[in-house]
C-alpha cells in the first residue's frame, strides 16, 4: 500500500528548501557588503560597541542589569541608564562565542534583512523588481552612513517591519498589527529608537482625527496606548522616556557629537541620499496625508541629525517606488506589445509578484557567523598598537593612573582594559552631560582652562590621536613626556607625578558641582 501523501506540507517544504528572489538579494547584500573585510572594518568603525560588549558581560556576570556608572573615573557610581541592556547582551553573547568577527556578522545579517523587508514591501505594492531593487539598494546606500554594530541595528529592523505591518493595516485592517504591542515591549530593551514607533503612532492618530476618520482613530489611538504601556516593561520605567527626551533635546550634544550633526552632502552615500530626499518630496504630493506627513517629518529629521537617514529611507523608498512605478506603467501602456520595453517591464511585474522568503537567508547568515573571518577594532582608527606595547604605563601594578584619551578611544579602552583601566569621558554622551564635555572639549582642542583641567582630573597618562592639539602643546610642555608615538597614537606620560588613589577614586572636590550640573 503506498505511502499517503501530504501535498500542503510537501508544498511548504519545497517552498522552504527553494531559494527565491528575495534569498537572493539578502545573501548578496550580506556576503557583498557585510562579509568582506571593508564590510567588517565598516561595521566596527565606531568604538561604542566596545562598552556595550562590557556592559553585556558585566550584565551576564551579576545577573542585574547596572543602575551606576562602572565605566568612568569622572563620574563613579553616578545613576546611569544601562537604556540597551538586552542589546549588550546579545552583543557579549556572540561576542564570548565568536569574538568581534561574529558581532559584526551579527548586525550585518540584521541590517542585510531590514533592507530584504524593504524590499519585499516593495515589491508587494507592484513595483516591480527592477524598480523595487534599485530604490532598496538606494535606502541602503544612503543609511549606510549609520550602518554599525551599534544597538540601532534592532531599531532600524524594527521599524521596517511596524510601518509596513502598520500601513498594511491602515489599508487592510486586521490582528496583526497587534502584535505591535509586544514588539514595542521587546524593542524598549533593545534600543531607544522606539521612540520613534510611538511617535508614527501619535502622527497616524493626528492625521486620521484631522481628516474625521473617527474609528480608525479610535483604533490607533487605542494601539498607541497599548504600546506605550508596553514600552514601560524597561528596568527603568517612565523615567527612561524622560531620559531619552532630554537627551534628544540637548543643545549641547546636538552641537557637538558627530552623529547629530547635520550630513554633509559629499560622500556617494550622502548624494543618494540627497536624490531620495528631494524624489520623495516630489511624489508624496500623490501618496495619502499620512505618508507625506511622514516622509515631511523625518525629512526635516534627517537633514537636521544625520542619525535619523535610516528612519527617513524607510519612508521615503514606498513613496519613491511607487511614484517610479506610476510613470513607467503609464509609459508601458503606449509601448507596442513585444517590444523590448514592453517586455522588460512585463518580466519586471512577473518576477516581483508575490514575493516569498525560504530558509535560505538564515542558513546564510548561521553559515557567515560560524565562518566569520577573524576582525577586530581597525589598528588605523583606534590605538591597538600603543595600547599593546605600553601596557605597562597604561596599567601598572598598583593603582590605576588617571588617563586621557578621546571619546572613541575611550570606548575601545573599555573594551580592552577594563576593569584594570577606568576613562574620563567615552561615547556615552547622555551620562557625562555638558559640563564634563566642556572640559573634555577644552583638553582636546588646548582651549582656555587646559591647564587647570589637566590638574583637577589628575591626568597622569595622555593617550592622544596625532591630530589633537594638545599633542603639540604637550611637547612643550615641561611636566610631560613623550614615550610612545606610531601613526596613530602618542602617549605622553607626567613626570614625577603621584599615583591616583584607584580605580574607585572620587574626582577633586572642585569638580564634583559642575558634574553635578552636567547630567543631561
Amino acid at each position: 500500500m503506498p505511502a499517503p501523501t501530504y501535498p500542503r506540507i510537501r508544498g511548504l517544504l519545497q517552498r522552504l528548501v527553494t531559494p527565491s528572489l528575495l534569498d537572493v538579494f539578502f545573501c548578496a547584500l550580506l556576503l557583498g557588503a557585510f562579509a568582506q573585510p571593508a564590510g567588517v572594518r565598516s561595521l566596527l568603525s565606531d568604538g561604542d560597541t566596545g562598552w556595550h560588549i562590557r556592559t553585556g558581560e558585566l550584565v551576564l556576570q551579576t545577573g542585574r542589569i547596572p543602575q551606576a556608572d562602572p565605566f568612568s573615573f569622572s563620574r563613579p557610581g553616578e545613576p546611569w541608564f544601562a537604556w540597551e541592556w538586552l542589546s549588550d547582551v546579545v552583543l557579549a553573547l556572540v561576542w564570548r562565542w565568536r569574538g568581534l568577527a561574529g558581532v559584526a556578522a551579527l548586525f550585518g545579517g540584521l541590517l542585510a534583512l531590514a533592507a530584504t523587508v524593504l524590499l519585499a514591501r516593495l515589491l508587494r505594492q507592484a513595483s516591480g523588481l527592477w524598480i523595487a531593487v534599485l530604490v532598496a539598494l538606494a535606502a541602503v546606500s544612503a543609511s549606510s552612513v549609520h550602518y554599525l554594530a551599534r544597538p540601532h541595528a534592532f531599531s532600524i529592523l524594527f521599524y521596517t517591519v511596524a510601518i509596513w505591518v502598520f500601513c498594511e493595516d491602515r489599508a487592510r485592517p486586521g490582528p496583526w498589527v497587534w502584535l505591535l504591542v509586544p514588539l514595542t515591549a521587546l524593542w524598549v530593551n533593545l534600543h531607544g529608537g522606539f521612540v520613534a514607533w510611538l511617535m508614527t503612532l501619535g502622527l497616524a492618530v493626528l492625521e486620521c482625527a484631522s481628516r474625521g476618520a473617527w474609528r480608525q482613530a479610535r483604533r490607533y489611538g487605542l494601539l498607541g496606548a497599548l504600546c506605550a504601556l508596553a514600552s514601560l516593561a524597561n528596568p527603568h520605567g517612565w523615567q527612561l522616556h524622560w531620559h531619552i527626551v532630554r537627551y534628544l533635546n540637548s543643545s549641547w550634544i546636538m552641537e557637538h557629537v558627530a552623529e547629530f550633526q547635520s550630513p554633509a552632502i559629499r560622500s556617494e552615500g550622502m548624494i543618494v541620499f540627497a536624490f531620495l530626499l528631494l524624489a520623495a518630496v516630489a511624489l508624496s504630493a500623490r501618496s495619502d496625508r499620512f505618508t507625506t506627513l511622514l516622509v515631511l517629518v523625518w525629512g526635516f529629521l534627517a537633514l537636521r541629525s544625520a542619525r535619523h537617514i535610516p528612519f527617513f529611507a524607510i519612508v521615503a523608498a514606498p513613496v519613491v517606488a511607487a511614484g517610479a512605478a506610476r510613470y513607467w506603467e503609464r509609459a508601458m501602456a503606449q509601448a507596442r506589445a513585444g517590444s523590448a520595453v514592453r517586455v522588460f517591464w512585463d518580466l519586471a511585474q512577473e518576477l516581483g509578484d508575490r514575493p516569498r522568503a525560504s530558509l535560505w537567508p538564515l542558513a546564510a547568515a548561521v553559515l557567515l557567523l560560524v565562518n566569520a573571518p577573524g576582525a577586530g577594532f581597525s589598528a588605523e582608527r583606534f590605538p591597538v598598537q600603543a595600547v599593546e606595547r605600553n601596557l605597562g604605563q597604561i596599567t601598572p601594578t598598583g593603582a590605576m593612573p588617571r588617563m586621557l584619551t578621546s571619546d572613541q578611544w575611550a570606548d575601545y579602552v573599555i573594551y580592552r582594559l577594563y576593569p584594570s583601566q577606568r576613562v574620563f569621558f567615552d561615547g556615552r554622551s547622555d551620562f557625562f552631560g555638558p559640563a564634563i564635555g566642556a572640559d573634555y572639549r577644552a583638553l582636546m582642542l588646548a582651549q582656555t582652562g587646559w591647564r587647570e583641567a589637566l590638574r583637577n582630573y589628575g591626568f597622569e597618562v595622555a593617550l592622544l590621536p596625532r591630530d589633537w592639539v594638545l599633542g603639540t602643546v604637550l611637547d612643550r610642555e615641561p611636566d610631560w613626556q613623550r614615550v610612545y608615538e606610531d601613526r596613530v597614537a602618542v602617549l605622553y606620560v607626567r613626570r614625577g607625578a603621584e599615583k591616583s588613589a584607584g580605580s574607585g577614586a572620587s574626582p577633586p572636590a572642585e569638580f564634583r558641582t559642575s558634574m553635578a550640573r552636567g547630567r543631561p
